[in-house]
């Protein structure tokens, strides 16, 4: 069992978990994740491990609502205790003294993409972070991005906050304007297929984070596969970093949504029975 020892709503949709496993905090590396399970019956659920206290023995989830088992997840209070927590998962990001890095986060990726802001920027890196959302209420971690890096720039596509637009519009302006030796994109699959587009155009390296279907973490049940450069890859355990300009994003738009129609019938059923039993 694994205590809820903080709970913060950062939006409507979006949670904040601080939670006991000393071991995670110990071990745990930017890049990496966990996959756990809330409840006996409960879905697995990866989620990147955002940040650690290895003296407080707790770690930091971050997660959006978007169906029924991260609804069950943030009706959890603090004092409950997860019952299953797998603990770190997937390969180290590579960090390391690089030059310029410009970090991306779009919406709920920008959970992922803060550990690897502050990595970076640990390791002796220029970061140049870009936080971007479909709206205000999207935009998670800003203060915690700008911390670690040497420039922010924050857009909304509805004009909601800061600059209005596409992550992809301040990254054309950076490359013109400087010498970047890396970028890393995190967010949904369209954002990191345009910015992967976009740097391939002019040869800058570029590393994506992926979050496909996964089941076990360890890559027995092959139910993360992505194709990379031609070849299939999991990314549980071969990832879930991945040079951008290798992903086949087209075939991982298609497996993100292939259990679409059936995830939205069992989250619709579980509101209704949830409605039912609070007499709303």
């Amino acid at each position: 069992m694994h205590e809820i020892v903080e709970k913060e709503t950062l939006s409507e949709q979006i949670v904040r978990l601080v939670v006991l496993a000393p071991r995670i905090a110990t071990k745990r590396k930017p890049g990496q994740f966990v996959i756990l399970r809330a409840h006996e019956r409960g879905e697995r659920i990866p989620l990147t491990i955002v940040d650690s206290d290895p003296l407080e023995g707790a770690i930091t989830l971050i997660f959006q609502v978007v169906g029924k088992s991260t609804h069950m997840l943030s009706r959890m209070s603090v004092g409950d205790d997860i019952r299953d927590l797998a603990r770190p998962l997937g390969k180290p990001a590579e960090i390391g003294h690089i030059g310029t890095v410009v970090v991306i986060g779009g919406g709920i990726g920008t959970a992922v993409a803060y550990p690897l802001a502050k990595g970076m920027k640990e390791a002796g890196n220029r970061v140049i972070a870009v936080v971007g959302a479909r709206t205000r209420d999207l935009i998670v971690l800003e203060k915690e991005v700008a911390s670690v890096s040497d420039e922010i720039i924050v857009t909304t596509d509805d004009g909601s906050y800061k600059r209005r637009g596409l992550v992809t519009e301040p990254l054309t302006e950076i490359l013109n304007l400087e010498a970047v030796d890396q970028v890393i994109a995190i967010g949904p699959v369209p954002m990191m297929r345009a910015v992967s587009e976009l740097t391939r155009s002019r040869s800058v390296k570029t590393v994506v984070s992926l979050n496909p279907i996964m089941v076990d973490g360890t890559g027995m049940c092959g139910a993360c596969r992505v194709q990379i450069g031609g070849k299939i890859k999991f990314a549980c355990v071969d990832g879930p970093e991945f040079d951008g300009h290798q992903v086949d994003f087209s075939e991982l738009a298609m497996r993100l949504t292939a259990y679409a129609e059936h995830e939205n019938r069992s989250y619709r059923q579980y509101l209704s029975q949830l409605a039912k039993m609070e007499g709303t």
